[in-house]
């Protein structure tokens, strides 16, 4: 009987497993405006969703992440329709290679926790590494009954004289997944150095907050950095999810997090 039980309570709970439902806020939401991260949940490479070592702390309205390992943390509530304004800046740590400080904001994060790879949810990436800010990653994950979540989105693009694909308004109408686009301006000379920027680059220097904007409307995302639109996708699938803040190697300040609602 007591193997039956459990069995039982295993297969209801599988089968009641599913990603909470987009809502569209309906005031003005402060994300970090909580003492700590107990509305949030975190997510490390190989661990889990066990944070012992204080990866990611919050504290006066600043969320800390250290950069220990590969991961991401963000609110339990998934969000649609929405206008989010965060600020950023780089700590002191990185991972102790040559390349750029790497992080980024998982917009319309989706299915199990950590379904692409154990690292990441299925979702789309905004890119925050120097030089790349608001690049777009389209990841790709399982959800809870193991099938492919067909995150998709559609640009209007361009390829520049490196033969990397960017956003280009008016540009050829592209359909996207499982790979990285570049935002307007990404230098094709740049070469992801630490601590090096592109000709063009809209971020803030090194040591300063940058502030980022995600616009969600129906099935469509613009991301601007410091004020300039950098990047716009269309035919967006899903349409909304969680909102995740990355660990990828590097440490990193997030703030003045807000929501606000939009009109379709």
């Amino acid at each position: 009987m007591k193997t039956f039980l459990t069995l039982l309570l295993a297969t209801c709970l599988v089968t009641s497993a599913k990603s909470p439902e987009p809502v569209a806020p309906t005031k003005t939401i402060e994300l970090f405006q909580a003492k700590d991260l107990s509305g949030f949940t975190t997510w490390l490479e190989g661990i889990g969703g066990k944070d012992e070592d204080g990866v990611f702390s919050i504290k006066d309205g600043v969320l800390r992440v250290s950069g220990a390992g590969r991961g991401y943390v963000g609110p339990k509530q998934a969000y649609k329709d929405y206008h989010l304004t965060v600020e950023y800046k780089w700590g002191n740590s990185t991972d102790g290679g040559k390349y750029v400080r790497n992080s980024g904001l998982l917009i319309h994060a989706t299915g199990p926790e950590g379904n692409s790879g154990d690292k990441w949810m299925a979702s789309v990436e905004c890119q925050l590494a120097q030089g790349c800010e608001g690049d777009l990653i389209v990841i790709r994950g399982t959800d809870f009954d193991g099938k492919t979540i067909p995150v998709t989105v559609t640009s209007d693009t361009l390829k520049a004289r490196d033969n990397r694909t960017r956003w280009n308004p008016g540009g050829k109408p592209t359909k996207w997944y499982g790979r990285q686009f570049w935002w307007a301006l990404h230098d094709p000379d740049f070469k992801e150095l630490l601590d090096t920027r592109g000709r063009w680059d809209i971020a803030s220097p090194l040591g300063e907050w940058t502030n980022v904007e995600v616009i969600c409307v129906g099935a469509r995302i613009a991301i601007k950095v410091n004020g300039v639109t950098v990047n716009e996708v269309y035919e967006v699938f899903p349409a909304g999810g969680r909102i995740l803040f990355q660990n990828e190697g590097h440490e990193i300040f997030f703030r003045n997090a807000i929501l606000q609602p939009v009109k379709k």
